[in-house]
């Protein structure tokens, strides 16, 4: 506990994801009395692990951005005095296989190496990827000064008025401008290759093509693999973010109660008064007291967590978002001897051209490596995702046939690079929105947040804040959105509100 702090601010915090972990230990820290209720069997959210016959799989994040000095993640580590996890840099971040190409398309973490990769592979297009490189830098320094966005009150308008730079100005222009945009401008809209390469970067971390995803948010998502960031691989597990939280939180005097559902948010006065809890060990139901609630749910949860009491503009909306997306993942141990000789950690496939992007035409692949912790000796694991609608695995007549089929199809398709055969597969199990569903009460099973087009972004997108004045959200349908840095950069500006209201 922070030395000189006496608060007696009662915090409940409503799921152990990266987001409510990070905000309960920030509080905990700072010394409130903080309580975050989960209803999964092990936090960590959609970045926890479950282990099987001795592999260990990451169950959606497989990736972390914001350990390097002066990212998310070193930044809260140092301030709970916690240790960071030990890493390697994934490099390239990415390995990018276009249909019919053998050869990948490798996003390097140096930027020399990357600029000549995309020069070499899209001719041409250096002064869009140049621009793009121009945005990312002035937001990433926006971005460290701790801009509040969306703001909601005075205090978040002076956090961001603080943060503007004349070096900010220079992403005034593209504050309403889409990837897509650019692309016509450059002169660039007609290049197939160039324009589904985005399309499947893009996908990955703004859930929508480059057509639609906001720029600004595009030239973050696609900049922060390059050094002095960059993404990495954590040794043992996504798991160890979340136990390094848990014990940073339980250390300073906070809780977590596991396999604890919050049923609904009672509100009186415009304020929240507390949450009703269910044990599902027990089914024994009471209300929790609360002066502080934070919510790491998505807005869709948050507003059936409010039911009757939730603000109509607010409700109205959430209902008129597009459906996020869900996940099908295939989580395969196999020998050793299935993997090629210096695979990349992570690669992307795409099968047809004239096929969408999601439904096993596209994989997102993730390959442990010999020593990490996954595996045993010997052994490896793979884990394969691919966006999926939701409505038809809600809707399936035969979920198990449904389950099964892209089960075979998942695994026909990484056989095209994995020597995959049946001496070879150890494990083989399949995860769905329905298995996200019931095992992070996402709504549907939805993945990912938000689609981070211009509507939902930034200055447009769901605030911290929320209609009522001691509850907070946050994770990934907050700013700036999606992935382990985003949550916990979510958590980090609810914490510095929750201060600044308080006093």
């Amino acid at each position: 506990m922070v030395a000189g702090h006496s608060k007696q601010e009662r915090v409940v915090v409503i799921g152990g994801g990266i987001g409510g972990l990070t905000a309960a230990a920030l509080l905990a820290h700072r010394g409130y009395d903080v309580i975050t209720f989960d209803q999964a069997i092990v936090p960590g959210g959609c970045a926890s692990t479950f282990r099987r016959r001795g592999f260990t799989f990451d169950v959606g994040a497989t990736q972390v951005a914001g350990l390097e000095p002066g990212g998310i993640h070193h930044e809260i580590f140092a301030e709970l005095d916690i240790p960071l996890p030990a890493a390697t840099h994934c490099d390239p971040a990415c390995a990018v296989y276009l249909p019919g190409e053998s050869e990948a398309i490798s996003v390097w973490r140096d930027r020399q190496a990357w600029q000549a990769e995309r020069q070499r592979q899209f001719p041409g297009s250096e002064p869009f990827w140049q621009l793009l490189n121009t945005l990312f830098q002035a937001s990433w320094r926006f971005q460290g000064r701790e801009p509040v966005l969306p703001p909601r009150n005075a205090w978040d308008v002076w956090q961001l008025v603080s943060a503007v730079r004349p070096d900010t100005l220079v992403t005034a222009p593209f504050t309403f401008s889409t990837v897509g945009q650019l692309l016509k401008a450059f002169g660039l809209a007609s290049d197939r290759r160039l324009k589904t390469f985005l399309d499947m970067q893009l996908k990955l971390y703004s859930q929508v093509n480059a057509d639609e995803t906001a720029l600004l948010y595009a030239a973050t998502a696609l900049g922060v693999s390059q050094a002095p960031q960059g993404l990495f691989h954590l040794e043992g597990s996504m798991q160890v973010l979340s136990d390094r939280l848990v014990a940073a939180l339980e250390r300073d005097g906070g809780k977590l109660l596991m396999r604890h559902s919050v049923e609904q948010i009672h509100t009186q006065n415009n304020q929240v008064t507390g949450v009703t809890v269910r044990s599902q060990k027990t089914g024994q139901t009471w209300t929790e007291p609360a002066d502080i609630v934070v919510g790491n749910v998505t807005v869709q949860s948050l507003v059936k967590l409010l039911g009757d009491d939730a603000p109509q503009g607010y409700r109205q909306r959430v209902e008129k978002l597009e459906d996020s997306s869900g996940a099908f993942v295939v989580y395969l141990g196999v020998d050793q001897a299935a993997i090629p000789a210096d695979c990349p950690p992570h690669l992307q496939f795409l099968y047809d051209y004239d096929a969408p992007i999601g439904e096993n035409n596209s994989l997102f692949v993730s390959v442990s490596r010999p020593g990490d912790g996954r595996a045993p000796d010997g052994k490896a694991t793979i884990i394969a995702s691919s966006f999926t609608d939701l409505t038809q695995w809600q809707q399936a007549d035969d979920y198990a046939a449904l389950k099964q089929q892209y089960t075979d199809t998942a695994i026909a398709r990484l056989g095209q690079f994995f020597d995959l055969r049946p001496d070879h597969l150890v494990h083989v199990e399949a995860g769905t929105p329905r298995t996200f569903e019931r095992f992070t009460a996402r709504d549907r099973g939805a993945v990912g947040g938000l689609g981070m087009r211009v509507s939902t972004f930034g200055p447009f997108g769901f605030a911290n804040r929320t209609p009522f004045q001691n509850l907070w959200l946050v994770g990934d349908c907050t700013h700036p959105g999606e992935g382990t840095a985003g949550v916990s950069y979510s958590a980090q500006t609810a914490v510095r509100q929750i201060e600044a209201w308080l006093r």
